[in-house]
């Protein structure tokens, strides 16, 4: 009598992720989440998506159909991701735009980790204390919008949200201040109207891409100052060498990346990675 031969058990295929925007191919987050899966253990596969644009929706509900298990977000379709979740958190709901989305059985939740990677990387990172502190939040745009919740959760002594055009945000310091009026009050100015020097001053604007920086006076910067600039690159923003002439700390946007997209990875596998490795791997690929 022969005995049959053992076959070997097929291997599970890995759940399924993206990043989706238009361009995208510039987007570090499928080499981030591959060293976060690695480190942790779970099995993933984390790709590019190009979505047309005007093709966001079915491009999602595509991915879904595949199997596809989560998604990051990012331009320019964070706001059409606001509108497809079936869910949101209370800080996508702050945010009003989504960069991180969820499926399951169906549901489709929507996140916003831009604000609590931030955080992340200045109080865990930096070693920078937010609460008590008073913090000037430059712009009042969608980055700007998705940093408020985790920063006033942070408990800060104030929050003074400066922007070139003043209703802007004053709008948004009321809708604020609807939406969640358990939450401390904001103080919304214009650009000219910062004198006074701040503990904590970041810079949600997109001045840097243009290499200017936000009309501030040099008195709002001190040796008491820590400065964060939400962009990155290879060289300090002109935003940072602005803060630093004048005595400030300063960092750059490229940890609230990392932590952002670690937020997101816990969100999807309920296990939350080590930033560090990662970040210093990306500064290593900056630096050469």
């Amino acid at each position: 009598m022969s005995v049959p031969t053992p076959t070997k058990a097929s291997k599970t295929p890995p759940d399924c992720y993206v990043v989706i925007g238009n361009p995208i191919a510039h987007s570090k987050s499928p080499t981030i989440h591959a060293r976060f899966a690695t480190e942790t253990a779970q099995d993933i596969d984390y790709q590019h998506l190009l979505a047309p644009l005007g093709g966001f929706e079915v491009a999602v509900q595509t991915f879904i159909k595949q199997g596809g298990k989560g998604a990051n977000v990012t331009v320019p379709f964070k706001l059409l991701a606001y509108a497809l979740a079936t869910s949101l958190t209370a800080r996508a709901q702050a945010a009003g735009a989504v960069n991180t989305l969820a499926f399951n059985n169906g549901e489709i939740l929507g996140d916003n980790t831009d604000g609590v990677g931030l955080v992340a990387d200045i109080v865990s990172n930096a070693n920078v204390t937010i609460a008590g502190k008073r913090i000037l939040l430059l712009g009042a745009g969608g980055a700007a919008r998705g940093a408020l919740l985790p920063l006033l959760q942070a408990k800060p002594f104030q929050l003074v949200l400066a922007n070139r055009t003043v209703s802007k945000a004053q709008e948004l310091a009321q809708q604020f201040a609807q939406k969640f009026p358990d939450e401390q009050h904001i103080v919304a100015c214009g650009f000219e109207d910062i004198h006074d020097q701040f503990d904590l001053i970041i810079n949600a604007t997109s001045a840097s891409l243009q290499a200017e920086v936000p009309p501030i006076a040099h008195t709002a910067f001190g040796a008491q100052t820590f400065a964060y600039d939400m962009m990155y690159g290879q060289q300090s923003t002109v935003f940072m060498q602005f803060a630093s002439a004048h005595g400030a700390s300063v960092r750059d946007g490229l940890g609230m990346l990392v932590e952002q997209a670690a937020e997101s990875f816990f969100l999807w596998r309920a296990v939350r990675p080590q930033t560090s490795g990662v970040y210093a791997a990306l500064r290593a690929q900056l630096s050469t």
